[in-house]
């Protein structure tokens, strides 16, 4: 009876790995599903963890450009939001989400992947000291990657981070 225990936990593990678009064995370059979260969760879960938010515009319409919106942010955004809010201990203030106007792309804003932080002291010293520093990107703008392989762009008065994962959730 273990024996038979022990084959079906692997298979269903194996079934799990290995079934289109679920498991970490897809070929290279292929684009994994995402999970898209509400306006709604991702202010409960940045207010959780102390994170605050504004907006140029007073609004979360996501398609106002001066408005700050979560809609259709994905969830490892907003979770890699909150391991960055824990391991850096800063004050963190997101300027920009979702909303149009930012540059377009696959790891965009638009599609769920960048969040704009507030320039703060403690932010950019945990940055710079702890994240390996990588070059300029087209634009100019200096960037670090995080062990996580996450990138911090620093654009002047905000920090823009792409998030590939939630660093370390």
């Amino acid at each position: 009876m273990r024996i038979r225990s022990v084959l079906t936990a692997l298979a269903l593990v194996l079934g799990a790995l290995l079934a289109p678009g679920v498991g970490v064995l897809t070929a290279a370059g292929e684009a994994h599903a995402v999970t898209k979260i509400s306006h709604a969760t991702a202010t409960s879960m940045f207010s959780s963890s102390g994170i605050t938010w504004s907006s140029s515009g007073g609004c979360s319409n996501r398609n106002v450009a001066t408005c700050t919106s979560f809609d259709q942010l994905n969830l490892a955004t907003a979770q890699g939001a909150q391991t960055l809010k824990s391991a850096s201990r800063c004050a963190l203030n997101i300027t920009g989400g979702t909303e149009t106007g930012h540059a377009s792309g696959t790891y965009s804003h638009w599609n769920g992947y960048k969040l704009d932080f507030g320039k703060a002291t403690c932010l950019t010293n945990y940055v710079k000291n702890t994240f390996t520093y990588i070059g300029v990107r087209g634009d100019g703008a200096p960037q670090w990657k995080s062990g996580a392989g996450n990138v911090y762009a620093d654009e002047g008065n905000h920090w823009d981070v792409t998030f590939y994962n939630c660093g370390g959730c």
